[in-house]
């Protein structure tokens, strides 16, 4: 036995390995339940008494020898794999490199920060919308130029002439969203429904034919115009600080009456005039009003009990004023060099 012990200790001594797997194949010989060197511990019983200290000694040296060996090839072969043509391309790089959420995310959740505060909640609902909710509900007459197919994207259309409650379209604004709340919760109502919305325009620096908004409503008894304006006070000064202007001039809307479009003094010229508020120091950022009592009626709301304003705003613009991006179409870019900006702000 002290033969084999000594022949197994030179054959370890010599052995090398280049890959893992000629590695593993020196445990299994050596070291492996049914390796060399566990058969002589089988065979260690049928040793003579007198012989058994040394014997037993050089198997326990024999054994550790070869832990060591098989341990040594193991660190060679890694060490081996991150030299310079070695290495594991399937690994990310080092240091790694954080991303960021995109400027549209990080305003949409803001916006929703800032209405959560006094008491707003979030409602959502589907992209792919029927006419009955998109306009029909929010009082848009059947001839309404919003309907047609230069201003709308339909999926499909029953009736090319007259509106049709079954008409399938993406939906043009995120009212929708609120037809749908009106039409499930009793009031008082208080919610904010961001999304995606579609409309057939012209991509430039200012608009899109895809965008984000975040539309508002509130309803319960005795609501008035003065708490739709107070309301928008406090968004405008949370969202661009305290010494943002607002002003409200009159407008149409179907869904609302009155109506007004908000404006926000312009962040990005300091009210001197740009391309991106045409020039005017102002940048209308929302519209709003109050909600029409035929709106009420069509989503089963008494209007001669309860009353309520409402506001919808586009993501992008905001966006536009509190990290003065003058053109609109590089959200959609994808450009790292724009994107990598953002990778602190969370």
């Amino acid at each position: 036995m002290l033969e084999r012990i000594n022949s197994l200790l030179a054959e370890i001594a010599e052995a090398k390995a280049v890959t893992a797997e000629e590695a593993e194949a020196f445990r299994i010989r050596f070291l492996s339940k049914k390796g060399q060197i566990p058969e002589l511990f089988e065979e260690f019983r049928n040793v003579a008494p007198e012989a058994k200290k040394e014997i037993g000694v050089k198997l326990n040296n024999l054994k550790q020898i070869a832990l060591d060996k098989y341990n040594l090839l193991r660190s060679e072969i890694s060490s081996a794999g991150s030299e310079p043509g070695n290495e594991d391309l399937t690994r990310p790089a080092f240091p790694y490199v954080l991303g960021s959420r995109h400027p549209i995310s990080i305003i949409r959740n803001e916006i929703i920060d800032i209405f959560k505060r006094i008491g707003f909640t979030v409602s959502e609902g589907p992209e792919i919308e029927d006419d009955d909710h998109n306009f029909t509900k929010l009082n848009f007459a059947p001839e309404h130029p919003a309907r047609d197919m230069q201003d709308t994207f339909y999926i499909s259309r029953i009736s090319a002439e007259d509106s049709n409650p079954g008409d399938i379209l993406l939906r043009t604004h995120t009212s929708s969203v609120q037809v749908r709340v009106m039409q499930t919760q009793k009031p008082p109502i208080r919610t904010i429904s961001p999304g995606r919305v579609f409309r057939n325009e012209a991509i430039s620096a200012r608009a899109h034919c895809i965008f984000h908004q975040v539309e508002g409503l509130y309803i319960d008894e005795n609501v008035s115009f003065a708490d739709l304006r107070q309301t928008l006070l406090f968004f405008a000064r949370e969202m661009y600080g305290k010494d943002i202007k607002i002003r409200l001039r009159p407008s149409f809307f179907p869904f609302t009456e009155p109506s007004a479009e908000m404006d926000v003094s312009c962040s990005i010229c300091g009210g001197k005039g740009c391309n991106v508020c045409k020039y005017t120091g102002w940048l209308e950022v929302l519209g709003c009003g109050m909600v029409h009592p035929n709106v009420l009626e069509a989503c089963g709301i008494d209007s001669r009990k309860y009353t309520g304003f409402a506001f919808g705003m586009g993501i992008e613009r905001p966006a536009m004023l509190k990290y003065q991006v003058n053109d609109l179409r590089l959200y959609f870019e994808n450009d790292v060099r724009f994107l990598e900006q953002f990778n602190t702000a969370f």
